[in-house]
């Protein structure tokens, strides 16, 4: 008689699996109210896309939907369409700031809201002048750019992230809350890259871990909020890579550094879906794919 897949692995495969069966179900069994108060619910999403051009997909396309360069490309429009919620506001715009947010964008959340994903932060810390300063400038130049952006980061974005949290919390209490991390933009293993010194290269890599600290840990002060990073989903796919996810100075010089329609693809949307998913499917998920 043929024996059945799972009759069949090998023993280490049949425990892991049997591990993350008893992980699943010890998650679920302790399924704190926040949890699921959060989760979205498996048949009726109601999902609003909030936050700056990374969210909006700014460089993705050649031609736009509107003057906030949303596109097609762009990771909120591929979950929309790959998952077909019940409701999908894109409300996410090119050079968005955290006021931003709160004053144009909060409107769609209310109580049947499930879903939110964002991208914000970059443009507070005046993440575009420090580009603009490492590509033009004297590496010394560049470094004090990233150092006075780091500062903004620590000193001023937490509680402007704060702000903005509090108020998507208020208008959406019921919504899992996925907040999105932005590139680490080069490849400081590559050997030829050409136009940007190994110290501007490395300065902006530390600057961007920065940025995204900042953001995971006042992500992780807010009920039912999720941070998902997506600087190691860029790996292989980074400035200076043969394939990259990313622009470098590009025209119109506003798409520079930011993701192509590969970018959104292969490294927002799908850590979108992983922090949309509930605690448990995630512990599922990942389980599964080990013992594979």
């Amino acid at each position: 008689m043929r024996k059945s897949r799972t009759l069949g692995m090998p023993r280490t495969r049949v425990r892991a699996l049997v591990a993350v069966l008893a992980a699943l179900t010890t998650t679920a069994l302790g399924l704190t109210t926040t949890d699921s108060a959060h989760a979205a619910p498996s048949t009726v999403v109601h999902y609003v896309a909030l936050g700056d051009s990374y969210s909006a997909g700014g460089g993705s396309s050649t031609t736009y939907l509107n003057d906030c360069n949303q596109s097609v490309n762009s990771y909120p429009y591929l979950y929309a369409r790959l998952t077909t919620p019940a409701t999908f506001d894109f409300q996410a715009c090119g050079a968005a700031k955290t006021t931003d947010v709160l004053d144009k964008q909060l409107t769609p959340l209310d109580g049947t809201t499930t879903l939110v994903s964002m991208t914000i932060g970059g443009n507070d810390t005046g993440l575009g002048t420090v580009m603009a300063t490492c590509l033009f400038a004297s590496d010394g130049a560049c470094l004090d750019a990233v150092a006075t952006a780091e500062t903004r980061a620590h000193a001023e974005l937490p509680g402007r992230l704060d702000t903005v949290y509090d108020a998507i919390r208020t208008r959406a209490p019921q919504a899992r809350v996925v907040i999105l991390g932005y590139p680490r933009f080069y490849d400081l293993a590559a050997t030829a890259c050409a136009g940007i010194s190994a110290t501007k290269r490395a300065a902006l890599n530390a600057g961007a871990d920065v940025l995204n600290g900042v953001i995971r840990d006042e992500a992780a002060r807010h009920d039912g909020f999720v941070y998902e990073d997506v600087a190691d989903r860029f790996t292989g796919h980074q400035l200076c890579d043969s394939a990259p996810w990313l622009h470098a100075l590009n025209w119109p010089v506003g798409q520079s550094f930011h993701p192509n329609a590969a970018g959104q693809a292969g490294a927002y949307l799908p850590a979108l879906q992983t922090a949309a998913c509930t605690k448990a499917a995630r512990i599922l998920d990942a389980g599964l794919r080990e013992a594979a």
